[in-house]
């Protein structure tokens, strides 16, 4: 019954939708207050509670492992633990399609609900929008990848989820991501209603710019838990691996990036009107490629979903259908955009223009890299594509990027001269200077490794710069949201870099009692006994780690699931302030030893709480933007007021 239900919701989910477009439509077109056009938002407001009623369906028929349900039995069992049953839901190709659909009708009507600075034949437009994209994904779900489809009779047991799902980071790193997705989808309906209503001025970046802070709030911190997931599940000790469906995660991150900047200069000085139009549509793009990339079965990776082509040719069709119109609708109107006011090369406009552009090719570097094996393939030649092309690569355009984002918060709006800001300028140059010289003398790290550790220490100070000559007191909550996410961008650099240039790896066959030494950490083998957890057995290592008199014991394991069967290595970790000790149990070597892995990565895990530090200030800037929106608001009511007040005083 709860399954059909679920099916029932989608079903008039997608009625709404059309609703929601046919009234958004005849809004947008006759700019009128009628009957059906006034439908437009609460059609949106309760295809999202509708659509929240079908997720929460799935949900409840994976608590119970419903076995009479198709996706159930395929990705679920029993004898998981409750949370891998929950996090099962999403797990699978199915259900997290539908909650991508979710998240989409919920933002839909929170915008419906709660938006009112923009026009009401504005808002139908942007609201049409986002049924349109909403109507495509419910239908691909209804007649390609229906999530509520019975089995009859029902199965005696589960399938079971993939152990390396069976993890407290699928609960974090698929809705984070599906948030970063859809607030991009919202940012593009923006962009496709100001196209359509002719308006891509300063108004439509300030209502903008909270959907694309939050997307890329969201995308920052599922990637980063995407990355910390991987690197202790995987049993790799790697942070990035330029994955394929890793790099369709990355390309609209990037995009969003440059959104973002592009959208604050629009909000603030009324310039790159068409630049921030097109941003926003190539954003949504990536996600779209994202999207289809991990769906079409095409992809040989750990994080794709196995599916058919069917559905990607599906996927491929809504991507061209809805990509390939807004492009068009573009290039009908870009004409039509006023230009927006000019800068001066030197000033803030001009760093964030040569960002953005540097940002823009790191995305095309990308992108190059994995299309490339793909259309080698369909061409009868196979290639592969890792860090040796993309790390330098995209190094040509990273460091001019920082190095340029060094300066850039300093500048002023429109004009400036650098001789304004020689003194910072040459701290920097110092700091760099210093950094290359004993980075290069007294170590053997690489020249990458070099150049962004050198660069992080140089942004970590920059970062702070803009409170130059400032009180304290009045420096608004968006500014300090964007230093913070400055100084994480340097911290999360610096980790990668210390990695990088001085992890030590040690792969030996130990016997117990024997003793090895990796970085400061001397590690002893005590014995290897088996355990067992609720849906899995193990061998589990006794590893004694001492550095500096202080002794811990670390267990890492070598797991057996058998629903389904697989074995996967769970990573033992001592994190320290200086670094992460990582261990793996291999198998055993005879003779009653056991090989043991062993890493120390010195700062490795600033990498993940840097990301967490620009999470942080991109929220900050949330809040600030919002809390100026509200006190311009409200003086521009009392202007108005005072101005009624005045004209009808003058009447009397």
């Amino acid at each position: 019954m709860i399954a059909e239900l679920g099916l029932a919701a989608l079903w008039l989910a997608a009625g709404l939708c059309v609703l929601q477009l046919f009234a958004g439509v005849l809004g947008a077109r006759a700019g009128d207050d009628g009957v059906v056009s006034a439908l437009t938002r609460p059609a949106a407001i309760v295809q999202g509670l509708v659509l929240l009623v079908s997720f929460a369906c799935l949900l409840r028929v994976f608590a119970v492992t419903d076995l009479s349900v198709a996706l159930v039995a395929a990705n679920s069992h029993a004898d998981k633990p409750f949370i891998y049953r929950i996090s099962g839901a999403w797990g699978n190709h199915e259900g997290s399609m539908l909650l991508w659909v979710t998240i989409l009708g919920l933002c839909s009507a929170l915008v419906a609900a709660f938006e009112r600075r923009m026009d009401d034949r504005f808002m139908k437009s942007m609201l049409a929008a986002q049924a349109f994209i909403g109507l495509g994904f419910i239908a691909f779900l209804l007649f390609s990848s229906n999530p509520f489809a019975r089995l009859n009779p029902p199965a005696d047991f589960g399938a079971g989820l993939n152990p390396l799902l069976q993890d407290i980071g699928l609960a974090l790193h698929p809705p984070t991501l599906y948030l970063g997705y859809v607030g991009l989808s919202v940012a593009f309906s923006f962009v496709v209603a100001g196209l359509v209503t002719r308006q891509a001025g300063p108004e439509l970046a300030r209502v903008m710019r909270p959907w694309v802070l939050a997307a890329w709030i969201a995308l920052t911190l599922g990637i980063a838990a995407g990355s910390y997931w991987a690197y202790y599940e995987l049993g790799w000790g790697g942070w990035w691996f330029w994955d394929p469906v890793e790099n369709a995660s990355l390309m609209p991150w990037l995009a969003a990036t440059a959104l973002l900047h592009s959208v604050g200069v629009l909000a603030a000085r009324d310039a790159l009107r068409t630049w921030t139009i097109m941003l926003g549509v190539v954003a949504f793009s990536m996600s779209m490629v994202g999207t289809f990339l991990v769906r079409s079965g095409i992809l040989t990776s750990v994080h794709a979903f196995a599916v058919d082509p069917e559905r990607g040719g599906f996927i491929l069709a809504l991507l061209a259908l809805y990509v390939g119109g807004a492009f068009a609708l573009f290039a009908l109107r870009a004409g039509a955009l006023a230009e927006g006011k000019r800068f001066a090369a030197i000033s803030r406009e001009g760093a964030l223009v040569f960002n953005n552009v540097m940002l823009s090719a790191i995305l095309a570097v990308v992108l190059l890299g994995t299309l490339y094996p793909l259309l080698a393939e369909a061409f009868g030649t196979r290639v592969s594509i890792g860090p040796p092309y993309y790390n330098p690569v995209t190094a040509v355009f990273a460091v001019p990027m920082l190095l340029v984002l060094l300066v850039g918060p300093m500048l002023r709006w429109k004009r400036d001269k650098l001789s304004r800001v020689r003194v910072p300028v040459a701290l920097c140059v110092a700091i760099l200077a210093a950094g290359l010289t004993v980075l290069v003398f007294f170590t053997e790290a690489g020249v990458l490794s070099t150049l962004g550790l050198a660069l992080a220490a140089a942004l970590a100070l920059a970062s702070w710069f803009p409170l130059r000559g400032r009180k304290l007191r009045r420096v608004p909550l968006a500014l300090w949201g964007s230093m913070l996410a400055h100084f994480g961008i340097a911290v999360s650099l610096f980790g990668m870099a210390s990695e990088s240039a001085f992890s030590i790896e040690r792969l030996v066959a130990v016997e117990a009692g024997d003793v090895v030494e990796v970085g400061p950490f001397t590690a002893s083998l005590r014995a290897v006994e088996p355990v067992a957890g609720p849906n899995w057995t193990a061998l589990q290592g006794d590893i004694l780690v001492s550095r500096g008199g202080s002794e811990t014991v670390l267990q890492p394991q070598a797991r057996y699931f058998t629903e389904p069967a697989q074995n996967t290595s769970e990573a033992a970790l001592l994190t320290r302030w200086d670094g992460q000790l990582y261990a793996i149990l291999g198998d055993a070597a005879g003779e009653g030893r056991w090989q043991l892995r062993l890493w120390w990565k010195p700062f490795v895990t600033l990498i993940w709480y840097g990301a967490l530090l620009i999470a942080l200030g991109g929220l900050l800037s949330i809040f600030g933007h919002l809390r100026g929106s509200a006190r311009s608001r409200k003086i521009r009511e009392e202007v108005a007021r005072r101005r009624a007040e005045k004209e009808r005083r003058a009447r009397a």
